[in-house]
Formats: C-alpha cells, structure tokens, sequence
C-alpha cells in the first residue's frame, strides 16, 4: 500500500483524559490533535479515594472517542479524512470492566447505570489487595509457577484480583456478568461492531503482563487454579480467550456505523489494542536495553530485549516478561510506581487545602474572585516548588520520604504499603517537603533499574516520555543524578498516541513491521539530562537510607494490613 497521502489515527486513553491524533504516515507529522477530559470522572463520581476505589464510566470512554477524532477530522478536512487507513487504540491499565453476552459493559445498562462496580475498575483501584494476597498465597500450592511470567507477585491493580472482588462484592454484577475485558481490548471490539463477548480479540499485551496468559500452558491457567481459589470463579475461564494477538495486526474493519458517526472510510482497519506505556515505549522509539519511562500520574517503565538473549531468565518482582507484548518478535518487560505525578499532586492538594476551605468564607472578596484566586494559587504551587526545591543542595541528613503514597508497583507489588516522611523539624517548609518527595520517585525509580540489573538484564540507559519529562526539568535532572544515568527526552508531546499511530500504519499495512514505522514515524528527541558528579555521591548515600527505611515501614506495617485484609475477605 503507498505511504503517499496515508493517514493514520491514534488515541491514547490515559487516567483522566483521552487524547487522538491523526498522523501522516509518512513521516509522523501530527496533523491534528484533540483532548477530551472525562466529565463524570472529573466531577469525581463513583470514587471513593479514602477506600481507593476508582471507577470509570463506559460513556466517557465513547464520548471522548467520538469527540477527538470528529474534532481531528475536523481540522484535517475532508480530503485527509478520506485517506484514514487506521485506527490504533492504547488504555491504562489494567483497567477491565464486566460485559453481558453482547459484549456491551453492564454500566450501559439501565439497571447498572449508576452502580460502579459495572464499570470499568480504573489502574489505580486497589480494593482488591485481599484477593491478590490470595492469589500470591494459592499460587504457591501449585507445581506449576503461574505467577512466573508476572515477576512472582500477582497485584492488586491486575485483571484476576479486581474480578473476585467485584464477584464477591456485588451479587447483582454477578448474575449479569458474562465476560471480563480490559479497555485496551474492548475499544476496538466497540470500534467493529462487535455483537458477542465471545468475539472480543485480546490483546497479548494484556493477557500476558495482566491475565497470566502464558504460551507455555496454553493459554490461562487451566480452571482448577481459579475454582480451588475461590468457586466463584468456576468456569470462568470458558468465557474469557485463548487466542491472543499482538499490536500490528488488525482485529477487524470500522463498523458501517461508527465510520458513519466518525466520518470515516468503510474500510478503515482497526488495530488490537494494547497499554498505554506499551504503545508510548514505540512511540518513544525504544531501544534494547534503553528503559522506556511513561512519566504522568504513575510510570510505566518498559525494557525491551532480544528473546534470545533474554534466555530463561526469569525477572524477579517486576509486572510481567511477555514475548511480543511491546515489539513482535522481542521480549516485553514492564515496570513502574504505583505513584509519580500524583505525588506531587497529593502534597499539592494537601498545601491548597486552606486555599480551598477558608478563603471561600472571605468576608473581603466575593465567591466568584477567590475561586480564581484558588485556582490560580492551585496551578501555580508544583512550579514555584520545583523552582524553590532546585534552590536546596542535596544534603546526606536532610527530610527523607517514601513515595508509596498509592501503594508500590515494582518492584515487588505490594499496594498495602504507605508513603511516609522523616527528618522532619521545625525548619522543614514546603519546598524541602517537596524536594524530598520528588527525590523518593526518583528512588523507586533507580530501585527499578537496580532490579534489572540485578536480574541480570543491563540497562544502557533512559527514554523519558510524557508530561512530566517534557515539564519539569527539575524532576528530570534529579532522576539522571540519582541514577546516574544519562536520560533522553523524547520530542514529540503524544508519544502513547504517536505509538498507536504506529501500530495503525502497520496494521494497514502501510510499513512490513513496526520497527520500520517507528523509524520512520518518530520524531527524535529535543533534552538530555546527564548525571551532576557533584550530587551523585549524596544521592548516592540517601538512597541507602531510602532503601533502609523502607524497609523498615514495610516490615512495621505489611504483615499485619495483609493478615487483617484476608481475615476480613
């Protein structure tokens, strides 16, 4: 197929927003761009933060669909519209809802419409830590290693666990329920019209770092692993796939309907869907050994190697080592925190809570001045912290955090863990709060790149991508001296979007792989951040202590949460 006047769309689904972006598939061009932010997660509906649920209604996932891409289209024109050849999709996760027969999520329904566990059960829900507990606990009663391929830790923030709690949670989603399916799988299935659970293609993203899909026993774990579990769960894996695709082939062409409610060509290819981080790692063109790093309200850090060279090795504590999940034909390695930019925000927020609560009542200004005057103060708090927080130089004995403020992801899952600070006195102002919060992300990054490397996977160096590595170059200078590491920033704003864009030329068939669409597509990079030799060795020290610490909150408070948690479950 000729790459002349070939256009291809990606949309990138993240926490709070969803982007797409129509591309030329040339040479990468972003054409058009659009972004809608969820409207019923932003009022703050069907979450409870206090008790960590987070969920997400189906409809804004298919009005921000509709919206971006009519709006794309919009500003391309007709004539660009007309040359469309596909559509890629990439989603946070794991992020899966319950389906009826059809395949339509129960939320959709009108008995469900407002009860959240119908929903899709978003990345960073962690209700189910009882139900992972247990799954790691069962997991050991088996000859069989299923939990290998996912590090030795299942967690709570993965499809298995979120499905027991919402069985044993809600008997009116249990009744109804007829299939599990990530949002990475289900959005192309609603993009071709899909009528059958049953057909709903899987991604091999999502089955392997997610749904313990293994090639080695066939597929998932065989039904007795999940029945002995829990008999809820008897049979279920009837209704889930066995068959698995990865990211450059095409599950079907747009349906007659959405490519009429889009405006859109008949026969627009519709590529299998994968994660966010997955899809931005190839829009961020990885490379083996280079650890791509997702940097937004959470990282998603993803490695990439050559099968065999990879071997046998099995990495300890990670989220999942799968054959094809990043780039067909190499071994995909995921990891990430748990929490990043939403540690920033929460100390944020927690600053701007006398903002927010006492200046309404002014009896100076009206109600309508002192809600700009907040939301003013809210947007400009994390840049005038960075900016004052660059001012201090590291020092070995200054205030210490712990960033598991939304619990820890890798390495070793664990999201009963709390975030925590020390070395607090009466010196201690927010910019020093802060430093010490964005230098504990930046340790449990370098605890990632240690596990690699202590896994016996090297780690060359960093690919930064997303809004914080394009924002903040405070944060980013501190990770490269805490690393050591030379970090490259990538150009392009979308990198998730841009990789899904990827994914689309090839699914059209626009490029043979998508190694040649990624070198052909990609934008390059416009910052590099090299390590300051005269903070490394501090860093150096305070790292230890953050490793030290650490350990001493997880053995203060992990045993009993989790004894507590399964009693409870």
């Amino acid at each position: 197929m000729s790459l002349s006047q070939a256009y291809v769309i990606g949309v990138d689904y993240g926490s709070d927003s969803v982007r797409s972006v129509l591309v030329d598939a040339q040479n990468g061009n972003e054409v058009a761009s659009a972004v809608f932010y969820y409207p019923r997660w932003k009022e703050g509906r069907y979450c409870n933060a206090a008790a960590n649920q987070f969920r997400q209604h189906p409809l804004d996932y298919i009005e921000g669909l509709e919206d971006t891409i009519k709006r794309c289209l919009l500003q391309a024109g007709s004539a660009i519209a007309a040359n469309v050849k596909a559509i890629s999709v990439d989603t946070t996760g794991s992020t899966p809802v319950a389906v009826d027969a059809t395949g339509t999520p129960l939320a959709m329904l009108p008995q469900f419409a407002e009860n959240p566990n119908a929903m899709f059960v978003l990345w960073k829900d962690h209700t189910a830590t009882g139900e992972a507990a247990e799954i790691n606990a069962h997991a050991e009663k088996f000859d069989t290693n299923y939990l290998q391929y996912v590090g030795g830790i299942y967690s709570s923030e993965w499809f298995w666990a979120k499905l027991l709690r919402i069985l044993r949670a809600d008997e009116t989603v249990r009744a109804a329920i007829h299939s599990w399916v990530e949002h990475c799988d289900w959005i192309p299935f609603l993009l071709t019209g899909g009528k059958k659970a049953t057909e709903i293609k899987r991604g091999v993203c999502s089955a392997g770092h997610k749904g313990l899909w293994a090639a080695e026993w066939g597929g998932l774990p065989p039904d007795d692993f999940f029945a002995t579990l829990d008999p809820l769960l008897k049979g279920f894996t009837e209704k889930l796939y066995t068959e698995v695709y990865t990211s450059d082939t095409a599950v079907g062409t747009i349906s007659a309907e959405w490519a009429q409610r889009l405006g859109l060509p008949a026969d627009v290819q519709i590529g299998a869907g994968a994660f966010d981080c997955h899809m931005g790692a190839v829009g961020g063109q990885i490379e083996p050994y280079y650890l791509s790093k997702v940097m937004g309200t959470s990282t998603c850090d993803i490695l990439v190697a050559p099968e065999a060279e990879v071997g046998d090795k099995l990495i300890r504590g990670i989220c999942g080592q799968v054959p094809g999940s990043v780039i067909p034909g190499m071994l995909g390695m995921e990891a990430g925190q748990s929490a990043f930019g939403d540690a920033y925000a929460w100390l944020r927020d927690v600053l701007a809570w006398p903002l927010q609560h006492v200046l309404s009542q002014s009896s100076i200004i009206d109600a309508d001045t002192a809600k700009k005057l907040v939301e003013e103060a809210v947007d400009k708090l994390i840049p005038e912290l960075s900016k004052q927080a660059d001012l201090l130089e590291p020092e070995e004995g200054s205030e210490l955090a712990i960033d598991w403020i939304n619990g820890r992801r890798t390495p070793d899952a664990d999201q009963l863990l709390k975030g925590a600070f020390t070395g607090l006195n009466m010196g201690t102002d927010a910019p020093r709060m802060f430093r010490a919060l964005v230098e504990a992300t930046c340790f449990g990054a370098k605890a990632i790149v240690d596990r690699f490397i202590a896994e016996g996977v090297p780690v060359k160096g960093l690919i930064a991508l997303g809004g914080v590595a394009k924002k903040s170059p405070f944060v980013m200078q501190m990770m490269a001296d805490v690393i050591g590491m030379p970090i490259r920033v990538h150009k392009s704003e979308q990198t998730c979007a841009l990789g899904a864009a990827m994914f689309a030329a090839t699914t059209a068939g626009l490029y043979p792989n998508v190694e040649a669409a990624m070198q052909a597509m990609g934008q390059g990079f416009d910052a590099e951040y090299t390590p300051n030799p005269a903070r490394v060795d501090v860093y150096e020290k305070r790292y230890k202590k953050y490793i030290k610490t650490g350990a001493f909150l997880e053995a203060q408070t992990k045993k009993p949460v989790a004894q507590n948690q399964l009693t409870e479950a």
